[in-house]
């Protein structure tokens, strides 16, 4: 793979070779499931089409329902199979979304108000050595193996540390990679219209890889697929092989069969996403290697993944497969609702409060079968909880074993909407300067 000198000439290039390809047919548009969620349902299919290329053609403003296409695009990925001229339509949506981002973004200083909140997440839930792991670079070694955490996953760090249990018990030689310091480029790039950092990013953590000198690096987060595999993927030379945690744990079936000795009854649904198919079969699979467990039911999501990148971009469609999902799971009175990823974990853990099932992520019963103990899920535990007092309460002590000295009052009022990752949303004002320390007491109280 030749490396790109310039982020601007491989985006020109990426955006030339759709624009050739392309014959603006509609097909994509027309197996699109957002487009009747938003304005886009007032323009055809090859108008919808048409107005995006004209817009990445002539650097020009899409028109409105276009424009309405672009935004709501949920990442789901059917539109793919559908061009008959082999264009990624999904690629020609995230171009048209940095064009329109670098013109005027929704979300300015997402990235600082992403990695403060990333950071404060994860000091509320994991003790010093644990932060350490997940978001120091670790010492420069050779290493078979990368594990790639992304960014936003530390916010439910008990999922990645599941997955590291099970590396060690399959005896892997890896280290640990993520955090906002290891971004893919996607936040500067897509979100902030900023695409020489977003390079910067993406080149900087490709380089951090490649200083391992490892065979592979195993990704978790899907967001991160898609930018350095399709939006970014000829950008810069690697020397690895870039796949999915779970496709290195599949291959790894039959160790991981004489692994799991421990029986792990029960009946669960498995939430998944047509958008990366692929990973879905993988933990499919690999829940079927543990002893006791039955799988029930796969539910498939439209999108790629849950969150800001994915379902959260078409509400109303979101609304009606999440309803969906967990009628399945009262349907089948399942005893669980297994979910994918991070942005999955935290859309659904909320729903064990009724009582009726538990909200447990494939991590958590992978280490289960294996004898382990699951990492606590802490985040789980907050959005159990009723009041935010009680959550600030049970936060501080591990807010003050990793050195955050955080006003109480301040997190009780932001901190329902740090936790629902409203920065996304154009929000978290609150964490565009440094949040507030505790006051000392004053002399007598």
């Amino acid at each position: 793979m030749s490396a790109a000198t310039d982020i601007d000439d491989y985006l020109h290039t990426e955006v030339g070779n759709i624009l050739d390809a392309c014959t603006r047919c509609g097909a994509c548009a027309e197996v699109c499931p957002v487009v009747p969620f938003s304005e886009a349902r007032t323009a055809g299919s090859v108008e919808l089409v048409e107005g995006v290329t004209r817009s990445l053609g002539e650097d020009a403003p899409m028109p409105a329902a276009s424009a309405a296409w672009v935004h709501g695009c949920n990442g789901c990925g059917d539109c793919i199979p559908a061009c008959p001229e082999g264009v990624n339509p999904r690629k020609m949506l995230l171009h048209a979304t940095i064009k329109e981002s670098a013109r005027s973004s929704a979300t300015p200083q997402l990235f600082r108000r992403m990695a403060r909140s990333i950071k404060l997440m994860a000091a509320m839930q994991i003790v010093p050595a644990e932060y350490a792991r997940l978001l120091a670079t670790p010492r420069r070694r050779e290493a078979d193996i990368v594990f790639y955490t992304g960014c936003n996953a530390v916010r439910t760090p008990h999922l990645l540390f599941n997955v590291m249990y099970v590396l060690d018990a399959l005896g892997a030689d890896y280290e640990v990679l993520g955090g906002p310091s290891s971004c893919c480029g996607v936040i500067a790039t897509k979100w902030e219209g900023e695409a020489k950092v977003g390079g910067r990013f993406t080149s900087n953590t490709l380089t951090r890889f490649n200083s391992f000198q490892p065979t592979k690096v195993l990704n978790w987060c899907p967001t991160c697929a898609v930018h350095l595999d399709e939006t970014m993927g000829g950008f810069a030379e690697r020397h690895f092989d870039f796949d999915h945690v779970t496709d290195w744990l599949l291959a790894r079936s039959d160790d991981l069969k004489k692994l799991f000795t421990t029986p792990v009854r029960k009946r669960v649904v498995l939430h998944a996403h047509r958008g990366l198919p692929e990973v879905g079969r993988n933990v499919e699979a690999l829940l079927r290697c543990i002893p006791g467990l039955e799988l029930v039911e796969t539910v498939l999501e439209s999108s790629y993944t849950c969150g800001g990148s994915g379902c959260n971009k078409t509400p109303a469609l979101r609304d009606i497969e999440h309803d969906h999902l967990i009628e399945r799971v009262h349907a089948h009175n399942a005893d669980a609702l297994v979910t994918l990823y991070h942005g999955c974990h935290m859309s659904f853990a909320h729903h064990e409060k009724d009582g009726h099932f538990e909200v447990l992520n494939f991590t958590d019963l992978l280490a289960q079968a294996a004898g382990m103990k699951p990492h606590v899920d802490q985040f789980k535990n907050y959005r159990l909880h009723e009041e935010w007092q009680a959550i600030v309460d049970e936060a501080r002590p591990y807010l003050e074993h990793n050195g955050v000295d955080i006003d109480g009052d301040w997190l009780q009022k932001h901190g329902p909407e740090i936790f629902s990752v409203a920065e996304f949303r154009g929000g978290l004002d609150c964490l565009s300067t440094e949040p507030p320390r505790r006051q000392a007491p004053s002399n007598g109280s």
